[in-house]
């Protein structure tokens, strides 16, 4: 339950400051060579991790692990860290990076008449088709809440890639299957402006 206590469950930007300035401890020297020491990843290489909640980087481990996500090289770095120590200093050690500041994260309800396609879907969502509005999981403009993780930022390929994964029916291991449900209502174009939109709110 202390982990909780990291997060703003309205800023999603908050970390504790004694880990902003830790060091990656050993085992998360493979992570660190694609996702980079804080945590920021590269677009077309590595997503963000820095911030996301500790549970939630547990179980997509796991889930690479059991092959509910697909990534050759993610399962192979999920399965050699078996040491359960090792384990969670790397996942103690990622969860604490900063993650980039938003301003003024925008809440759902917010505003009543939004125009904007991917915008109407972040913020009101689609009922006609049963998609809920991302913010309602995934907080004010995406920046997180406990293990619903952080959008804000995030790189677009890989966002885009993940949609689709669980649409396709690639991804699982989602509570209830709602991404799962959620991503096959959406389009390939409503996917790709969904992606960049959330790739660009970046400060």
């Amino acid at each position: 339950m202390s982990k909780r206590t990291l997060l703003l469950p309205l800023l999603g930007i908050t970390l504790m400051s004694t880990g902003a300035a830790a060091s990656p401890p050993p085992a998360a020297a493979v992570c660190v060579s694609c996702h980079g020491s804080d945590g920021q990843g590269a677009p077309n290489m590595a997503p963000m991790i820095a911030g996301l909640h500790p549970n939630y980087i547990a179980e997509q481990l796991d889930h690479f692990s059991s092959g509910k996500r697909q990534d050759p090289m993610m399962k192979s770095m999920a399965d050699g860290l078996t040491d359960p120590a090792a384990r969670a200093q790397v996942i103690e050690y990622f969860a604490t990076r900063p993650s980039q500041s938003l301003t003024h994260p925008e809440k759902r309800g917010a505003e009543a008449a939004i125009y904007s396609q991917p915008r109407k879907l972040v913020y009101q969502g689609d009922w006609d088709r049963n998609i809920p509005a991302c913010a309602t999981c995934h907080g004010a403009s995406g920046t997180g809440v406990a293990q619903f993780p952080r959008l804000a930022g995030q790189h677009a390929d890989y966002l885009k890639k993940q949609l689709s994964a669980w649409k396709q029916g690639i991804r699982s291991g989602d509570h209830d299957a709602m991404m799962a449900n959620i991503a096959r209502q959406l389009t390939d174009d409503e996917i790709n402006n969904l992606a960049y939109y959330f790739a660009s709110l970046r400060y």
